[in-house]
């Protein structure tokens, strides 16, 4: 396996970053003209059709494609889009959402009984405080609904990943095809959410008044941010150790950030970048401390 990116290699990681960082603007311009929960629905719809056609389902217990389908895509974007559609930033969004790595930690802790390094710790209270500063300045720019809906979404996220672990233990398969494949799950539920939540007069007077700015933000997230970016993702998780790429993602924030910023005017209170800064820390050292806390911990058990 391949320790260093290659140039092609290291474009498509940073194209993959922008799609993502992008996608929140998207989402805004999308639940903007739609009830959230019926582009939740239409996004997968077009995430599974026609791609099912072209690629075989992996060999993966049905069980698992349900509890990706209903953690990964259904709960997680169920939330992350009806906070958008309520007044979350885009840009604060694409920020709160990177917590989903320490729900992860906790879950795995909680559920799988694993044990925590020492920069996983303060990893997560920096990000436990960012995530704190970040909630206490709600208003009229960031609804306090809102932030809760996105850290919520978060915890689905970390959710998920729990899955997809479970998932990787049916050994080597196209990623690709199962992330199409669970798509198939999530329509009917955000569907079933919307007509529940939204009521079926809604829902049918959004069907029949697609605008073209609906329809392509629903098409770049399904085929752009989901098929187009998992795809090159899981191309680039395929070559090269996890710690190369995965880093990558915390450049999702500041393209996200700067959109927002760009395109909607969001502007960030000095606690909102405070927090940012705490959280941002939190992730850079809980992706890259691993290695010092060990080295760290030699020393120490050498000196004894």
């Amino acid at each position: 396996m391949n320790t260093h990116l290659t140039p092609r290699d290291l474009s498509l990681a940073l194209l993959v970053i922008v799609v993502w960082g992008l996608n929140f603007a998207v989402i805004k311009v999308g639940v903007a003209d739609m009830p959230p929960l019926l582009l939740g629905a239409l996004r997968y719809l077009l995430a599974a059709f026609p791609a099912l056609l072209f690629v075989r389902p992996p060999k993966v217990p049905l069980k698992l494609y349900l509890l990706y389908g209903m953690t990964m895509a259904v709960a997680q974007f169920a939330l992350l889009f009806t906070a958008i559609h309520i007044g979350m930033p885009s840009g604060l969004a694409s920020l709160v959402l990177q917590s989903q790595s320490f729900f992860t930690l906790l879950l795995a802790v909680v559920l799988l009984r694993e044990q925590w390094q020492g920069n996983q710790v303060a990893g997560l209270a920096l990000a436990g405080v960012g995530l704190v500063l970040i909630g206490s300045a709600h208003g009229a720019s960031m609804p306090l609904a809102g932030f809760v809906l996105t850290v919520a979404a978060a915890g689905m996220w970390g959710c998920g990943n729990l899955v997809t672990r479970a998932v990787g233990r049916h050994g080597p398969m196209n990623q690709f095809a199962f992330i199409v494949w669970s798509s198939v799950v999530a329509p009917l539920p955000f569907v079933a959410l919307s007509l529940l939540l939204d009521g079926p007069a809604m829902v049918w007077s959004a069907v029949q008044h697609l605008s073209f700015q609906s329809m392509a933000a629903v098409a770049y997230i399904a085929w752009i941010s989901t098929l187009l970016g998992f795809g090159l993702w899981t191309y680039l998780m395929s070559r090269y150790p996890v710690n190369r790429v995965a880093p990558f993602t915390l450049l999702v924030p500041v393209v996200g950030l700067t959109t927002g910023w760009v395109v909607f005017g969001e502007q960030l209170r000095p606690v909102h970048f405070a927090g940012a800064g705490l959280l941002m820390a939190g992730l850079v050292v809980n992706v890259f401390g691993g290695p010092l806390w060990s080295a760290v911990m030699g020393r120490l058990r050498a000196a004894q």
